[in-house]
């Protein structure tokens, strides 16, 4: 039995009325069918719709930090090509002591 609601659940439109690669709308998330059909669904359905939404911000946001992430480590690379920014293990290989004395 689905539950009665009082309050219309309103759109997650945006304004940013534009399509991405993928087919979703690059403001809201939604897709294509999602958008037209949005009047038509159940309050289930929009309920549903908008968890998907959500989840797809989370992963966009994901993959811009990873990718952020990754420019950062190549950008210390290319300033000192002498330090790997890629692993955080240091090895006696790695450090170069034989000139170093204490006095």
């Amino acid at each position: 039995m689905e539950q009665l609601e009082f309050f219309e659940i309103p759109s997650p439109c945006i304004g940013v009325c534009q399509t991405d690669a993928r087919g979703y709308c690059k403001g809201c998330l939604r897709s294509r069918d999602e958008r037209f059909n949005w009047l038509e669904f159940s309050a289930a359905k929009k309920t549903d719709v908008i968890r998907l939404c959500r989840q797809r911000m989370r992963r966009r946001k994901l993959v811009i930090l990873k990718a952020k992430k990754a420019q950062l480590t190549q950008e210390q690379a290319q300033i000192n090509p002498v330090l790997d920014f890629g692993s955080h293990e240091d090895t006696e290989a790695n450090l170069a002591l034989d000139d170093f004395s204490l006095d």
